[in-house]
């Protein structure tokens, strides 16, 4: 289905993407070069059929008695996913969930460097964490106008999160990553891409599932 020049990709389609990312880089982690759609479906809990389907969306990859060479899907996938692209991002709001994701290797392995750590509290203004010393908010536009920064990620609390998003989406970040468990949306930039992240929804759906089953 195409969408003016561009192919249509299925939301659905793109949320397994991280997870055949995943999934390759564990494999090649593993010395495995070569694998099938069925094996690759055993231990990702989908059908060959999804999985050829949802590569088929950006070209394929498999060769058909040969299968999915590894090292060269992980690279296509990474490409798809922007990991060789290197986007800087701020971390805003350097409580527990902010100080637990400045430690996180996550970021480096997705191809995303943690630039700049920003909040408002005089005791935690100036101190350093990991390669960084907190700045205060009102540095942020300093900050741009040196950096070139692609992501914002908001952990500050969710009364402050809608005025948070305002500012970095008018600084220029291209997509906000939002844990203040407050649903952002921004009418004003409608370019910006945001993830709202829920924490406690994955937790009631991880408990639904357990008293459906009794």
């Amino acid at each position: 289905m195409e969408q003016g020049n561009k192919k249509y990709i299925s939301k659905a389609v793109i949320r397994r993407l991280p997870r055949y990312f995943r999934y390759l880089r564990e494999l090649l982690n593993n010395g495995i070069m070569r694998i099938s759609s069925k094996e690759l479906s055993q231990k990702m809990g989908l059908t060959a059929s999804q999985i050829r389907q949802d590569l088929n969306c950006f070209g394929g990859f498999g060769q058909q008695g040969y299968g999915y060479n590894v090292k060269y899907l992980y690279g296509e996938i990474s490409k798809i996913l922007g990991v060789e692209k290197k986007y800087n991002a701020i971390i805003v709001g350097i409580g527990n969930l902010g100080k637990a994701l400045i430690n996180t290797p996550m970021f480096e392995r997705r191809g995303i460097t943690v630039s700049g750590l920003f909040d408002i509290d005089p005791e935690t203004v100036g101190k350093t964490f990991g390669k960084h010393t907190v700045l205060h908010i009102n540095d942020l536009k300093e900050f741009f106008e040196k950096n070139d920064v692609a992501i914002g990620i908001i952990t500050v609390p969710r009364t402050e999160a809608a005025s948070t998003a305002e500012n970095l989406a008018a600084l220029g970040v291209k997509g906000l990553w939002n844990f203040s468990n407050a649903e952002i949306m921004l009418e004003n930039y409608p370019d910006v891409i945001i993830e709202n992240v829920h924490l406690g929804d994955s937790l009631m759906a991880l408990s639904y599932e357990i008293s459906k089953n009794g």
